[in-house]
């Protein structure tokens, strides 16, 4: 849903990053006696979608990390991020936001929703909160889930193992359908699908599909039982271009944030990984997903290498290289969510894997594949051409080659999505950063922010006895392969 201007207000909640001293006091004494303390749930659903979007699709976790770690795009400029060198400071974002923005917001909604009597808020807010924590997991594994929905009885919250997040994701979501009803209560607010609550039926099924084959390589039964019940419950999933799950962004002060960051900086460009694999495919998106050369070039479309020296990396040239596509440079271009070609394939994966008896892989993955390049207007008889080369046909012997390649050029742009199942599936398969200084490996998650250590430090030495060195390279649980 496009929108012209949003008031982000939103309650202000500090989950694992404030001193607990005389915290009672300050709030007792630091009212407003001429402001409301009873907030408003539109506002407060607003508000959590934009903050959410943004960091999403923003530079510490986008741009600066899971673009460039699966090679969608690389640096030209400060390259450090592009050879995997961080600060304990560099992933703080997404865990700051995700729950003093996000988690704790959603759960203030949820209690009005329960105060109003209106179960379709509760049920929104069930969606999206189960998609932070989703995003929390993914990228840093342990992470607090049963604790964190009371900040005043935990503010020291204990680590819940990744499986265990993901299972009560997977129970939140269920429980969500019960809630969202299409002849409830109306609700606004909603920046994403514009108060419809189908669609977000169709949203939190599509969610429970992705996180079902997150789990399938270490739960399969699991995996296999949230489809069946997924089936049974009768919404189905996202199921056209037109219901995919994204805030589509306005001009400024609400424009993309990639957008407004190539407003004033020209730190980026297109990988090389990326583009030579267009290329290779004749994919009629290398026009979408990159510029042309500032400067006449042979190819006219140039990639840079991932993971160069400052030096290397500028002795390309600015003008000689090819930045993100103008699509994506636009000031009202989406923050995509769950896109219909995700879906589709997930639903592909588990028609192969048995998980699903809807559909048969080959069709499905066809049926992505469409979904995917019609999302970018790309014509029906160029989409026909692209299907019919050997190289794009779907092989069943070797299903997480077809899918994950093909998943992975679809899910461009989307870096922490795109990040989860590069690990989960092994496919597209890299090669690590030029200069990349982990000892030729690849990053594997995100590490914890400092502040953790400093003011949880028991759950956090916990959670890292228990989950692995809180370093780039340990592999979290999901990652099986």
């Amino acid at each position: 849903m496009k929108f012209k201007y949003i008031t982000t207000i939103i309650i202000s909640g500090t989950l694992l990053l404030s001193a607990t001293s005389c915290k009672k006091t300050l709030e007792d004494i630091n009212k407003n006696p001429n402001g409301s303390e009873a907030a408003q749930p539109d506002y407060l659903l607003t508000g959590v979608s934009k903050a959410v979007a943004d960091t999403y699709w923003g530079t510490a976790n986008n741009m600066d990390a899971g673009l460039l770690w699966i090679q969608n795009w690389s640096k030209i400029q400060y390259t450090d991020p592009d050879r995997y060198i961080y600060t304990s400071t560099s992933f703080n974002e997404l865990w700051s936001t995700g729950y003093s923005k996000g988690i704790v917001n959603l759960n203030s909604l949820i209690k009005i929703a329960d105060a109003q009597a209106n179960p379709n808020y509760k049920g929104v807010a069930l969606v999206l909160r189960s998609w932070i924590f989703q995003l929390l997991a993914d990228n840093y594994g342990d992470v607090p889930y049963s604790q964190a929905a009371d900040i005043k009885q935990y503010l020291t919250p204990a680590y819940d193992k990744q499986k265990d997040v993901y299972y009560g994701i997977l129970d939140d979501l269920k429980s969500a359908q019960t809630f969202l009803n299409a002849s409830g209560p109306a609700i606004t607010g909603d920046i994403i699908y514009g108060n419809k609550i189908l669609s977000w039926k169709k949203f939190a099924n599509s969610l429970r599909l992705r996180i079902a084959l997150r789990i399938a390589d270490r739960e399969p039964e699991k995996a296999r039982q949230v489809i069946a019940d997924i089936q049974a419950e009768g919404s189905g999933y996202i199921s056209s271009n037109a219901e995919t799950a994204q805030l589509v962004y306005s001009t400024s002060p609400n424009q993309n944030p990639i957008s407004n960051l190539f407003d004033t900086r020209d730190d980026y460009r297109i990988s090389k990984t990326i583009v030579d694999k267009l290329f290779a495919l004749n994919d009629p998106r290398l026009p979408v997903y990159a510029s042309k050369t500032a400067d006449a070039t042979p190819q006219t479309y140039v990639g840079l290498p991932n993971g160069l020296l400052v030096g290397d990396a500028s002795g390309y040239g600015f003008t000689k290289t090819s930045k993100p596509g103008t699509y994506f440079l636009a000031p009202t271009a989406p923050a995509v969510i769950v896109s219909y070609a995700e879906t589709l394939f997930d639903q592909a994966e588990a028609a192969q894997r048995t998980l699903s008896t809807a559909g048969t892989a080959a069709d499905l993955y066809k049926q992505a594949i469409t979904a995917a390049l019609s999302q970018y207007g790309i014509a029906t008889a160029d989409i026909n051409t692209y299907l019919a080369q050997s190289s794009v046909a779907y092989d069943a012997a070797n299903y997480r080659k077809s899918i994950g390649e093909q998943k992975w050029i679809a899910l461009f742009g989307q870096g922490l999505e795109s990040f989860a199942e590069w690990r989960r599936l092994d496919y597209p398969q890299l090669t690590p950063a030029v200069a990349g200084t982990l000892g030729g490996k690849f990053p594997l998650r995100f590490i914890y922010p400092g502040t953790e250590q400093s003011l949880n430090g028991a759950s956090y030495k916990a959670a890292v006895a228990s989950q692995g060195a809180d370093a780039l390279t340990t592999k979290l649980w999901f990652d099986v392969n």
